[in-house]
């Protein structure tokens, strides 16, 4: 991977996750307090039911997002993907759910980040640019 050539698509070193349960595809943009990932549905999914994208899966996508903020900031100090957990997930909505053959873009907002917590704030998009989903969510370094 050569730094700050977006969009990555070779995600999995910068992430702890792995097939079948890999739910971002490509890291689209990221600074210091945001990141921005995309995932196309596809119909083998783990998290696709009768063509369709399922809230779980949604709310995974979130958090592997921030897990892909948190794997490409150690990727840039020469070390591997930290395992991260959700620690609490508030305040979430989900408006519309994605179908097989979608791709989402999902947007997360650092607010605070200490000693392995990381709070944001997130959205997911389709591919017209409507807001499907947000919430708030904690994550939290395994350590």
């Amino acid at each position: 991977m050569v730094e700050n050539e977006f969009p990555i698509t070779d995600v999995l070193p910068l992430i702890p996750q792995r097939y079948p349960f890999v739910m971002v595809d490509a890291l689209k943009e990221f600074s210091k307090t945001e990141v921005v990932s995309s995932f196309t549905i596809l119909e083998d999914n783990i998290m696709t039911v009768q063509g369709g994208f399922t809230e779980p899966g949604l709310v995974e996508n979130m958090a592997q997002t921030v897990a892909l903020h948190t794997g490409y900031d150690y990727y840039r100090r020469g070390e591997e993907a930290p395992t991260g957990y959700i620690g609490s997930i508030k305040k979430t909505s989900i408006k519309k759910l994605p179908v097989v053959g979608d791709t989402v873009t999902t947007k997360a907002m650092i607010l605070h980040e200490i000693m392995g917590v990381t709070m944001v704030n997130v959205k997911v998009y389709n591919a017209e640019g409507e807001e499907i989903a947000s919430g708030e969510m904690k994550t939290v370094i395994a350590g």
